[in-house]
């Protein structure tokens, strides 16, 4: 069998840290023969600005658009936040996006049952949570032209960024949604600002026409962002699927997020087109950032990258047993009360980056004993 490509890009902070850990993982399940990957790394974001003056190489973008999966950590940090806007940190994750044509973005909100009391809210309120955000993450505000910050003729400045959708961007994120939700409970939650923006009209328009022709058997509803923000903290179990556009899916999925009590727990995919062969172009990542705070003190959470990993065997190669395989080593040991410290409860002692991914490479094993 061919060995599949997968990209691994640590980037900046935490990055290396938790990587190291993923590591461990890949390598159990290569030499235990569960899967055959032909392994390579590249520099992206800050990292790569300090080598080579770009957030990311033209060198980087083929390697990725050549994996079968790329696996990226976080990028970022104070360090780089006077280098030109166009060669920052973040720059490098735009374009990584666009390049690969990663215009769904899939963030889960799930609560392991034993992490419900370290969520904010009350455990009843989120116990059982599992919730899927669907982000359209190629268009809308962050890309919208024209963009920029210019002088007026009276000397103030004005800066102006372009929300902006078009029916075939509206259409190919809905149709994410609505698949997934029929592999789940089967409703969707559109959620725009109608209300106060054409673009939302758009959207609403859009999504219920996809609906009408194709999804008849998905429920459908909609929301306004800013209720949809308060309905999460409100009455999260509501939800099934959110389906929404660039700049609400990056606020929206934050919040849920910490609905399981950290965002070092939460992994997200982001998705291309599949092609004729079959084959898609696949970017998975934890939600969390670089945390530069921590960088470096072998205190992060590795687990949010390593279900990150779960989620490449089960969405780019249909691995459901090792993704089944990992996804219940990881709950294993949180049942057990290993935990790092930003999941830590009264009476429990946090544990290390690495000795969190160890727990897990120990609990690998004895389930596959």
């Amino acid at each position: 069998m061919t060995a599949k490509k997968i990209l691994l890009l640590p980037g900046d902070g935490i990055g290396t840290e938790v990587t190291a850990e993923l590591r461990k993982v890949i390598d159990w399940f290569q030499t235990t023969q569960r899967t055959n990957f032909d392994l390579s790394e590249d520099l992206i974001g800050g990292a790569s600005y300090d080598v080579h003056g770009t957030p990311l190489t033209a060198a980087a973008i083929a390697k990725a658009k050549s994996a079968d999966a790329v696996i990226l950590a976080c990028v970022g940090g104070p360090k780089w936040d006077k280098v030109p806007f166009a060669v920052r940190p973040e720059a490098g994750l735009l374009s990584i996006r666009k390049e690969m044509g990663l215009f769904a973005n899939l963030r889960p909100a799930v609560v392991f049952d034993v992490l419900a009391g370290a969520s904010t809210l009350k455990a009843d309120l989120v116990a059982g949570l599992n919730i899927m955000i669907v982000r359209e993450l190629l268009g809308g505000v962050y890309f919208g032209e024209p963009r920029g910050i210019e002088t007026l003729p009276n000397g103030e400045r004005r800066g102006f960024n372009t929300q902006s959708y078009t029916t075939s961007e509206i259409h190919r994120v809905a149709h994410v949604a609505f698949e997934l939700a029929r592999k789940r409970g089967n409703k969707v939650h559109s959620v725009e600002k109608a209300n106060v923006m054409e673009s939302g009209i758009l959207w609403r328009e859009e999504v219920i026409k996809l609906q009408q022709s194709t999804y008849k058997d998905v429920e459908l509803l909609h929301m306004y962002a800013d209720n949809c923000a308060m309905q999460l903290v409100r009455n999260p179990k509501q939800f099934d699927v959110i389906v929404t556009d660039n700049l609400f899916g990056d606020v929206l999925s934050d919040l849920a997020s910490m609905l399981t009590g950290s965002l070092g727990m939460l992994p997200s995919a982001s998705l291309g087109a599949k092609e004729a062969s079959g084959r898609q172009a696949a970017l998975y990542e934890p939600i969390h950032g670089s945390a530069p705070d921590i960088a470096g003190k072998g205190v992060a959470n590795p687990l949010a990258l390593i279900l990150s990993y779960a989620m490449m065997l089960r969405y780019s190669f249909d691995m459901t047993a090792n993704a089944d395989l990992l996804e219940s080593a990881v709950q294993n040991v949180l049942a057990a009360g290993v935990r790092t410290r930003d999941i830590v409860e009264a009476g429990q002692t946090p544990v290390s980056t690495i000795a969190m991914g160890d727990a897990v490479l120990k609990e690998l094993a004895r389930l596959a004993a």
